[in-house]
């Protein structure tokens, strides 16, 4: 079971803007822990945790955070509504658009995704795969 992600960022108050535009609607709640950021689900007592936190850090090394060809981070929205007004929020909370919510050839009937990047250039993907919504072919 994957327990983190982490994505290196230059400006924190940047990525802390940009990700609480979205995060707090799919359930994570914000710690700073030394400058940093954690955005992690809530636990309930004697529940085990299901999903990995999410870590917006300054790079431990001190040299410019860069981002990886290939590497994105996917969130899971509750509908395709939820996707658009995710994607918008996170569009006017200083990210920029890498594909607008929609169907893919690619994926399944079902899955319906918004990519776009943070203010570092992370990619983000914002998707829905929800059984009882209509599909790409209905």
């Amino acid at each position: 079971m994957i327990a983190y992600v982490t994505v290196g960022v230059d400006d924190i108050a940047r990525a802390e803007h940009f990700y609480s535009a979205f995060l707090p609607a799919l359930g994570f709640e914000l710690e700073e822990i030394h400058g940093d950021l954690s955005y992690a689900l809530p636990v309930e007592p004697g529940q085990s945790t299901v999903r990995p936190d999410f870590y917006v850090k300054s790079p431990f090394n001190g040299r410019p955070a860069s981002v990886g060809n290939g590497s994105m981070v996917a969130f899971e929205a509750r509908s395709q509504q939820q996707v658009r007004d995710l994607y918008t929020a996170a569009l006017a909370a200083g990210g920029s658009d890498e594909g607008q919510p929609g169907f893919r050839d690619t994926y399944g009937p079902n899955f319906y995704v918004g990519y776009l990047r943070d203010p570092q250039g992370n990619k983000i993907a914002l998707f829905s795969s929800n059984p009882d919504e209509p599909g790409r072919d209905g």
